[in-house]
């Protein structure tokens, strides 16, 4: 089903910043689309490239992503790269020649923080190839719908590197770190399936479904309570690394917080009154 948009935003980097300039300003690294109340898809556009991740391509996400933070009408964004393709990985023609010294003074991390930091539920729309960089995205996402052809994979072995954005920390979690091992001294991908087995993929369908399928949950998580989403997001995040009874504390404090909400007593009494809730975040 071709996806409408109601209003579409294009994040163009300066040329300056950019170092293939006439690239940079042709061609806008991600698009907004603004499909429903609420719901935002933030697509990577640079098909000709397999949406290699090259700077101004993380520059656009990274502003895209505080943008969006900062309007609280957003209440879930979906993160694509298009019909055929996620991202393959990072370009490498901006790391070959670069030594250590040069390539921290990119300061990748930065773009990749408003990302991972996000306090809003973002679901990964996944066709074709998630690599490198493209599957440490994923993995920064909240819920990762996935077509059957699919594939996940951290090669940065096979050139010689590591994975340096989560490609070894968050896989180990979320897979298990024999699983991850396997994945990453090898340097092959995991097929779809796999990766539902696994647990790296949340919901798993027929490639041409994966935009309808995201949606879908985009749009059931837009009409909950926007307070409790970011408290619950917040939580899985926050308390991931720490001890049990601190967790729980955690847990328990921002439960009864949400107790001093208009959207709690909105939410029970619908539930009581066998009705629809109309939650406003406050």
């Amino acid at each position: 089903m071709p996806i409408v948009p109601r209003s579409v935003t294009v994040l163009p980097m300066d040329p300056l910043d950019s170092e293939h300039p006439d690239d940079a300003a042709q061609s806008p690294r991600v698009v907004l689309e603004h499909v429903d109340p609420g719901i935002t898809i933030v697509r990577l556009n640079r098909p000709d490239k397999r949406n290699a991740l090259d700077i101004p391509m993380r520059q656009a996400i990274s502003a895209a992503f505080v943008e969006l933070a900062a309007d609280p009408r957003i209440r879930c964004v979906v993160l694509t790269g298009g019909d055929s393709v996620f991202a393959a990985g990072a370009d490498l023609n901006m790391l070959v020649d670069r030594d250590a010294e040069q390539t921290a003074a990119l300061d990748l991390p930065q773009y990749w923080r408003p990302v991972a930091s996000f306090p809003k539920p973002v679901i990964a729309a996944v066709n074709g190839v998630a690599f490198g960089a493209g599957c440490e995205l994923t993995m920064m996402c909240d819920i990762i719908v996935a077509g059957q052809s699919a594939k996940f994979g951290q090669p940065e072995a096979a050139v010689g590197i590591m994975p340096g954005a989560g490609g070894v920390q968050r896989l180990g979690r979320l897979i298990g770190s024999k699983a991850a091992s396997l994945m990453l001294f090898t340097a092959e991908p995991l097929d779809a399936a796999r990766a539902f087995e696994l647990g790296l993929v949340s919901a798993l369908v027929e490639p041409e479904a994966v935009m309808t399928r995201a949606l879908d949950l985009a749009k059931r998580i837009a009409r909950m309570p926007p307070r409790a989403l970011v408290a619950i997001k917040r939580n899985l995040q926050g308390g991931a690394d720490l001890p049990l009874d601190a967790a729980l504390r955690l847990e328990q404090r921002e439960f009864l917080q949400l107790f001093d909400t208009a959207d709690k007593t909105e939410g029970m009494k619908a539930f009581l009154d066998r009705r629809k809730p109309n939650f406003t975040g406050s």
